[in-house]
């Protein structure tokens, strides 16, 4: 098979990137948005030894999962790389491959997966739903500021004044950001020369609250004309609760840097959630936390963590990778302690703000990899109840895993954001002595191919299983409708 090559294929399933997945002739063949279902033409474009990758020429067949995406750059677009699919199908294939992972990776029996797994969680609405808008600032070919996202696999920005995930509010600041720009003689960065100065514009808006933050990422130390940026962005927005600016002086693709000033209102926005069981949690967001970017599904992950946990008032939990304490102070208000560790010190100290924001006094926070402190902080404190995790893409370090084992918790729920690396971390965890027990996928990004699953993990006792061996002459039963019930026992 040669590039240019045109083949007809009949797509049989979905990669992890969203691409329709063929063969012919013994060769995978990974078609861009082509989907599940359809038969099309496709042009080879990249030749591998096992594989190739192609583009779509022509839809001949349309599978009955296509849908017309609502979003007019949908194909070009890297953000949604599965708007053409039905919806419910999207659910079908997220948990699809989760539980593929979990059979090829985690090395589970596909009919056990199938019986510890719930339900997916999906949206009631996928659109509209990030809370947080991260968008590239540019130039076009003319010469014009532009606004918009990423193409599939590049730095190219494909210009957009709506994103269908997105609030209209969120794009239409990102928009006032660049009149403010024109108006101001402000440069757009530009990654090849490494000049130019407003990088990314990131809104961040608290959907319980509607507080709103807008974060302008500047290749430099300063911006000019601070009092226009602020009255353009209040033509959209007038109560704005904070407008920062984050400096990133580094040539590399990193969207925020280290350092962040506040050029008006607070350092943080506010929001809330409200879990399953009626509790309600305040948080304070700085632009640097981590904070899921789907409030509604972040309601229902977090319940269902907390369903996971079984806490009823005096048990000990850890949560690892905890952020700016939105899962700890879930559990602390149902524990009796909680100790939460993050790499992070500004969401360190975002964790103990919102502590105190919500009255509560039985979490602590420490600062550091969860693989250095975690075995620290196990020498001079008692094991947990429960252990809470939910790390980064990579998931946790062998460090970190070994000293859960060692510490013996009763449970352990994993919180992930790469069913992959879950289903690595689970196969060494049922290795040291802890068991599946049941888990749910959670779907948080409709139209992407990225999904959160829930797991519940406990130890394997002795007295999980127990064989008792009766014999029947030598119960003292006088009728046989008693014997036959020691024999159904």
């Amino acid at each position: 098979m040669n590039k240019n090559d045109i083949v007809r294929l009949t797509i049989e399933d979905m990669s992890l990137e969203g691409a329709g997945i063929g063969h012919t002739d013994g060769v995978t063949i990974f078609v861009k948005d082509a989907i599940v279902g359809d038969v099309v033409d496709a042009i080879i474009t990249k030749v591998k030894k096992t594989y190739c990758f192609a583009a779509l020429k022509e839809v001949l067949e349309a599978s009955p999962y296509r849908v017309e995406p609502p979003c007019p750059i949908a194909r070009t677009c890297g953000g949604c790389q599965i708007m053409q699919i039905d919806y419910d199908k999207q659910l079908e294939i997220k948990e699809n491959i989760v539980a593929n992972n979990l059979v090829k990776i985690g090395g589970y029996e596909r009919t056990f997966v199938d019986s510890v797994h719930e339900p997916i969680i999906g949206m009631e609405n996928p659109f509209r739903y990030r809370n947080k808008a991260q968008v590239p600032i540019g130039k076009d070919r003319d010469e014009n500021i532009v606004a918009g996202f990423y193409g599939a696999r590049s730095h190219r920005i494909v210009p957009s004044r709506d994103c269908m995930i997105c609030s209209q509010k969120s794009m239409e600041i990102v928009y006032a950001v660049i009149d403010y720009m024109n108006e101001n003689g402000v440069a757009a960065y530009d990654e090849e020369t490494g000049k130019g100065l407003i990088r990314h514009v990131l809104v961040r808006e608290g959907k319980a609250t509607g507080q709103v933050m807008v974060c302008v990422v500047v290749n430099g130390d300063k911006l000019p004309a601070v009092d226009s940026l602020i009255s353009h962005v209040r033509t959209v927005e007038p109560d704005l609760a904070s407008l920062v600016m984050n400096i990133n002086t580094r040539r590399d693709n990193v969207i925020m840097g280290y350092e962040t000033m506040t050029l008006f209102g607070s350092d943080a926005i506010l929001d809330s959630i409200t879990l399953k069981n009626g509790d309600t949690i305040s948080f304070a967001i700085s632009a640097n936390s981590f904070y899921q970017v789907n409030h509604d599904q972040m309601e229902r992950l977090y319940s269902k963590a907390l369903e996971y946990a079984d806490l009823h008032g005096d048990e000990q939990v850890w949560d690892l990778y905890c952020g700016i304490g939105t899962i700890s102070l879930s559990m602390a208000k149902k524990a009796g302690r909680v100790i939460g560790i993050e790499v992070v010190p500004q969401a360190i100290e975002n964790a103990k703000a919102n502590a105190k924001l919500n009255g509560l006094n039985n979490a602590e926070f420490y600062c550091g990899e969860a693989e250095v402190v975690l075995p620290e902080i196990y020498k001079k404190m008692a094991s947990p109840d429960v252990i809470m995790v939910d790390p980064p893409r990579k998931g946790c370090d062998t460090v970190a895993l070994d000293t859960m084992i060692k510490m013996k918790p009763n449970r352990i729920v994993y919180v992930s954001c790469d069913s992959a690396t879950l289903a690595r971390d689970l196969k060494y965890l049922e290795e040291g002595g802890y068991h599946l027990k049941k888990y749910t996928v959670v779907d948080q990004f409709g139209h992407t191919m990225h999904v959160e699953t829930v797991v519940l993990l406990s130890q394997q006792k002795s007295d999980d299983h127990i064989e008792i061996e009766i014999n029947l002459d030598e119960i003292d039963a006088t009728s046989a409708e008693a014997k036959a019930t020691y024999k159904e026992i």
